[in-house]
């Protein structure tokens, strides 16, 4: 990540033109040991909501999107590096807020169009129209005109500009540290207006984009084909000749096909009832891929609901959970969490201590809130396991200080329903829906989950915290651009979400550790199957060894 800041914010600071030449971006990323072609099944058990890129927005979704679609920008397999993708080359003014990229040529679309740059400025106006609701439209309030976009009062954004077909400016309104990273989120990849206009709202089922797969079959309920496309702009990418994902498979059905060869890749990953059973078993084991990822999960309080108004009631909550043992109770694929950042990003505070595991402190500070008999609430948890039992966990330790929660145990869509109704739920446990972040920049968990911005209906700031002294300094850390100063940012980052923890809107509990599995046959890096972004799996770069 510092590497990454270093170079292209000095790039910012000094306006050069950072150029990739196309053969080499086609060929730097090629493993050796690849082996071209073969076809590859992965279970889940849900259905997938849409491929819309600018719609989807959830970890099974996510890979997917991000292998039928491309952006301007994107990341090094497997890391958080940045690196441009469908930009050959972009420059950024002395002032950080003008980005002029250019743009490949002879990049097609699934339907045979070449992309230009109308296709850049069509889908960056699409994402933040509301008519599309899109959830990640916020992620472009830094662009000129947003405002008015946003407002109903233009459908264009006029800080985007088609200089030439291959060529499109870009102007902010405020210098903007993340902006690159916006430009690599799937909301920002692009898509081909005929074909969003032909399939309406639809489109998300019948995808389009330049992507390295292209879509094959959609039977809802069963099962979803990619298969390569044949004009991918990345040559000898992707390897895989075809991708199967089967729906409707039980997590522990589908660990007991991966064992029979029968599925390469579980995409719900190990049922937690089994996982030490997994772990036991050195065949299995062998099988298992383990990463760290950028997640956070914890419990909401809602800071407009009483008594959750009371930040010493807030507080209170924070030490009266026993992280440790929750932690064990999920086999400990997780460590506990203090702070929203999780460790392994910048401006993550190594100092801070958080609120200790303090029952007692915990009582004495509800009686100075005016509870000495506690009081009754609600907390809403998703009911996918171990996530009911995580609650339960979270239900006794609130007990033991007087709190009694009635637990909620609800579909996701209803816990998100809940969270982002302002008078729809007093505590919320993240599991199944924690965060995990959309780029790997310090912002990225503040703007969208704790800034004034996303305390709004349908939001994901569930904890309805707004804090505008906060957001100013959000704003002022985001607009530090010069390469010397980037440990000031992260400074100021950290400074933000300790302020954050005095006013206690959450209660973090962990930093969860991703493992997945795979079958023998399937090649590639492990960080390719725990990639940080292309969560969870980055399907472009892994293959089969058993091809003929």
């Amino acid at each position: 990540m510092k590497t990454y800041l270093a170079s292209t914010v000095a790039a910012s600071a000094l306006a050069l033109m950072l150029a990739l030449s196309p053969a080499k971006a086609q060929e730097e990323n090629l493993d050796p040991s690849a082996k071209a072609g073969g076809e590859v099944v992965i279970t889940y058990k849900d259905d997938v909501a849409t491929l819309d890129p600018a719609i989807g927005y959830d970890w099974q979704n996510w890979s997917m999107i991000k292998s039928l679609y491309d952006g301007l920008m994107d990341y090094e397999p497997g890391t958080t590096n940045l690196r441009p993708d469908l930009a050959e080359s972009y420059e950024i003014s002395p002032d950080g807020k003008t980005f002029t990229f250019k743009l490949r040529k002879g990049v097609k679309f699934h339907n045979g169009r070449e992309m230009t740059a109308d296709d850049v400025k069509y889908s960056l106006d699409r994402v933040t129209n509301p008519k599309t609701q899109s959830p990640g439209a916020g992620f472009f309030a830094s662009i000129v005109g947003f405002e008015d976009v946003a407002g109903g009062k233009s459908e264009s954004l006029s800080g985007v500009t088609v200089v030439d077909p291959s060529t499109v400016k870009i102007e902010l309104s405020r210098p903007d540290a993340t902006f690159l990273h916006v430009m690599a989120i799937n909301f920002s990849h692009l898509v081909p207006k005929e074909a969003v206009e032909q399939h309406g709202a639809d489109f998300g089922k019948n995808p389009v984009g330049t992507g390295a797969y292209r879509m094959a079959e959609w039977t809802l309920g069963q099962r979803l084909v990619f298969e390569r496309n044949p004009d991918h702009w990345r040559k000898g990418l992707p390897y895989l000749d075809k991708i199967t994902f089967e729906i409707g498979q039980e997590p522990i059905v589908a660990l007991l096909r991966l064992q029979k060869g029968e599925v390469d890749i579980p995409g719900d990953g190990i049922p937690p009832a089994k996982f030490q059973e997994v772990m036991n078993d050195p065949e299995q084991k062998a099988r298992v891929v383990v990463g760290g990822q950028l997640h956070t999960g914890y419990v909401t309080m809602n800071t407009t609901m009483a008594p959750f108004d009371n930040v010493k009631v807030r507080q209170a909550v924070n030490m009266a959970i026993n992280k440790d043992r929750i932690v064990q109770l999920i086999n400990n694929r997780a460590v506990p969490a203090n702070q929203p950042l999780p460790p392994s990003m910048p401006g993550y505070d190594k100092a801070f201590k958080g609120y200790a595991y303090e029952p007692e402190k915990a009582k004495a500070l509800l009686a100075e809130a005016g509870h000495p008999d506690g009081f009754e609430t609600e907390l809403f948890v998703m009911n996918t396991d171990p996530n009911p039992r995580i609650a339960q966990a979270i239900q006794q330790d609130l007990a033991a200080i007087g709190i009694k929660a009635s637990l909620q145990s609800l579909a996701q869509a209803n816990v998100i329903a809940a969270g982002g109704d302002k008078a729809g739920a007093p505590m919320i446990w993240s599991g199944g829906m924690a965060w995990i972040a959309d780029f790997p920049d310090p912002s990225n968990f503040y703007g969208p989950i704790l800034g004034c911005g996303g305390a709004v209906p349908g939001g994901w700031n569930w904890a309805w915290y707004c804090n505008e002294d906060l957001d100013k300094k959000a704003a002022e850390a985001d607009s530090i651009v010069d390469p010397a100063k980037a440990e000031e940012r992260y400074k100021l980052w950290s400074e933000i979400y300790g302020k954050v923890m005095e006013d206690a809107p959450w209660a973090p509990v962990f930093n969860e550790q991703r493992f997945t599995m795979k079958s023998p046959r399937m090649g590639g890096a492990d960080n390719l199957y725990v990639d940080p972004v292309h969560i969870p799996i980055n399907y472009d770069y892994v293959y089969v060894n058993d091809v003929q």
